[in-house]
């Protein structure tokens, strides 16, 4: 397997970052994942923003290059022999005293992985997925808002806590605040209808202002949806018409059957996907190519 680090690809078993790392001593550091679509990344643009608005906030100086990154994806991709790929963009603080810092990180390093990407059987993904709510917590957001960051233990928490239930294959966990608002998917945002209107919880919950999240939000609108954002309960999901979820590499997926903490489980629309989620994920793989293909909006 081939990698890119600090701007070179090179085979993995070659790859070395210090232990004195601050992103492995303290887990100071932010990622992004992106999937590429005729080789192009798609909404890089955004991806790249948001990195650099958290290594702002972290003292780490990096200054993402989307050009950069492209050439070096692209590259990867092509040693790995990927037309299309996972990608997944890393930035660790860099080397450091032991102890917290007293200033900022100078010398980050930056680590880029590839990986093919899951095969896609619309059929299945239209039969839509469990969801199944955690016991686990949404832990509070490291800054203002929630950064994508090398803390990821919550999510393999709740992760463990999914395998662990009995879940059914390719389930996703669901985790509340710990208000106890719905919050947000192990790796997903969350998405439900009713009466023909699309609600989202709220970044104020804590959760990842998902890129895949603003971007249907935007299509949602422009088709005529009314949209809103706020706080809700488990049992306004349970009363919902439809269900689905977001990531950036599995786009829109349908959730077709909910499970609560006690295994008990019901079924969403019938079990099947609803006209709502079929429409949007339609409306996000047309405008996908369209944006890769012009300027991204």
């Amino acid at each position: 397997m081939k990698i890119g680090l600090n701007g070179t690809v090179m085979d993995a078993s070659e790859a070395v970052i210090s232990v004195y790392d601050h992103g492995f001593l303290y887990g100071m550091g932010l990622f992004e994942t992106f999937r590429t679509y005729r080789g192009k990344p798609y909404l890089l643009e955004r991806h790249m923003k948001r990195l650099q608005a958290g290594c702002d906030q972290l003292g780490i100086k990096y200054a993402p290059d989307p050009e950069s990154v492209t050439s070096l994806m692209q590259e990867l991709l092509a040693a790995n022999g990927l037309e299309d790929g996972y990608v997944r963009l890393t930035v660790s603080a860099g080397v450091a005293e032991l102890g917290l810092p007293t200033g900022d990180y100078e010398q980050p390093n930056v680590l880029l992985l590839v990986k093919a990407l899951p095969a896609v059987n619309d059929a299945a993904i239209m039969k839509g997925r469990e969801l199944r709510l955690l016991r686990t917590r949404r832990n509070t957001p490291e800054g203002g808002i929630r950064f994508k960051s090398l803390h990821y233990m919550n999510n393999i928490i709740a992760k463990r806590e999914l395998l662990a239930g009995g879940a059914s294959f390719g389930a996703e966990g669901l985790m509340l605040s710990g208000e106890g608002w719905l919050a947000e998917g192990i790796v997903s945002n969350l998405f439900f209808v009713k009466d023909d209107i699309v609600y989202t919880p709220s970044i104020r919950t804590g959760i990842l202002p998902g890129i895949t999240r603003q971007r249907v939000l935007e299509l949602a609108r422009e088709a005529g949806y009314a949209v809103q954002e706020g706080l809700y309960i488990w049992e306004q999901l349970l009363g919902a018409d439809e269900i689905w979820l977001t990531n950036s590499i599995q786009e829109l997926v349908p959730v077709t059957a909910l499970t609560n903490a006690d295994g008990r489980k019901v079924a969403v629309n019938g079990g099947e996907a609803g006209n709502i989620t079929k429409r949007l994920l339609s409306i996000y793989r047309e405008t996908t190519l369209i944006d890769l293909d012009g300027t991204e909006r």
